[in-house]
C-alpha cells in the first residue's frame, strides 16, 4: 500500500512564534535555545506522514471548528491545518500561555496561509 506524502508548509506568523521562541531562550541559554528550535522544526517536518494523528484544538472544539489540528513538542503546541496534500503550519504557541485568547487573536488575523518555508 502507498502511503501518502503531505508537504509541510510554515506560514509567516508560525516563523514569527518560532523565532521569538528561540530569542527569548537564547537569552539565558543559547545552546538550549538552537536544542529547542531542533525539537520544534523536526516535529514539524514529522508532518509530511500521517499528519491526521494530530488531535484536534480543544479550545475551537468548543466552537465545533474541526479544520485545526496540533501536535506538542511539550510546552508547545503546534497548530496546523491539512489542505488536500499540504500541510500549513499556523502558528506555535506556548501552552502554558491563556491558549484560547491566542488561537482567536491569531486564527482572526490570518487571511491567508501561503508556502511559507522556514
Amino acid at each position: 500500500m502507498d502511503e501518502k506524502i503531505y508537504n509541510v508548509n510554515i506560514n509567516k506568523t508560525a516563523k514569527k512564534d518560532i523565532r521569538g521562541i528561540v530569542k527569548f531562550i537564547s537569552k539565558n541559554n543559547p545552546i538550549n535555545a538552537l536544542n529547542i528550535l531542533k525539537r520544534i522544526q523536526d516535529r514539524i517536518d514529522s508532518l509530511y506522514r500521517f499528519p491526521e494523528r494530530g488531535g484536534y484544538v480543544q479550545e475551537l472544539l468548543e466552537f465545533n471548528i474541526k479544520d485545526y489540528r496540533q501536535l506538542t513538542e511539550s510546552p508547545w503546541r503546534i497548530i496546523y491545518k491539512i489542505d488536500g496534500n499540504i500541510v500549513n503550519v499556523i502558528m506555535v504557541i506556548d501552552s502554558r500561555r491563556n491558549t484560547q485568547d491566542i488561537l482567536v487573536e491569531k486564527l482572526l488575523g490570518i487571511n491567508e496561509i501561503g508556502p511559507d518555508v522556514v
